[in-house]
């Protein structure tokens, strides 16, 4: 399946950039037709209506890009701080999608503070991955993930709308994670930082 959607998403993406770029109508009406196909294929992979698929994708225009994950790495006497999602009950980073207008500093700052209630600043960018390099579940989004240091400077743990707990886990005693926004091989990778804090940044 993952390199179905893989090839689907590569499909979507030269049909969005020719629907984008090209000047000749019939070249167009081809592109349109790419589209479609791609979203009628993902209807049928993931069992999401195409109705649903179109919802999912009208917004998207211009060149295709990845979509920007940006999470926050708070560790505290050798603890790191996750929230439990509201959407599946398991344990997170606290993050989420970039917003335009925002630096990726500030992105890892707002998210840390609407899912934790912890103020942090940003002081060093861990890792830029790409999502399809680690074992997450498949998604209809090419991601990269961006994984951001950060020291608490105010505040206290508090749930926020999508969290409904905030704790800090040692590296031995993780809870269930919520696999879709962080792996136990990606939280293990973010602790040798904190073990060395000369280690360089990671990227793939």
């Amino acid at each position: 399946m993952e390199q179905w959607l893989s090839y689907i998403q590569r499909i979507r993406a030269l049909a969005q950039n020719g629907l984008t770029y090209s000047p000749n109508k019939y070249d167009i009406d081809r592109y349109e037709e790419l589209r479609q196909i791609s979203e009628k294929m993902l209807a049928d992979l993931t069992g999401i209506s195409v109705e649903r698929m179109e919802y999912i994708f009208k917004d998207e225009k211009g060149y295709a890009t990845p979509k920007v994950d940006v999470r926050g790495v708070i560790f505290k006497d050798n603890g790191i701080l996750m929230v439990r999602e509201t959407i599946d009950d398991c344990w997170s980073l606290p993050g989420g999608w970039a917003d335009i207008g925002f630096t990726p500093g500030e992105i890892a700052v707002k998210e840390v503070k609407e899912e934790s209630g912890f103020v942090v600043e940003p002081v060093k960018l861990l890792a830029v991955l790409d999502k399809k390099c680690h074992k997450h579940p498949p998604a209809l989004d090419y991601t990269y993930k961006i994984f951001i240091l950060c020291n608490i400077i105010g505040g206290e743990a508090t749930p926020g709308m999508e969290t409904s707990d905030v704790a800090f886990f040692e590296r031995d005693k993780l809870p269930k994670l919520s696999l879709e926004r962080n792996t136990s091989a990606q939280i293990r990778m973010l602790f040798a930082f904190l073990d060395d804090k000369q280690k360089m940044s990671i990227f793939d």
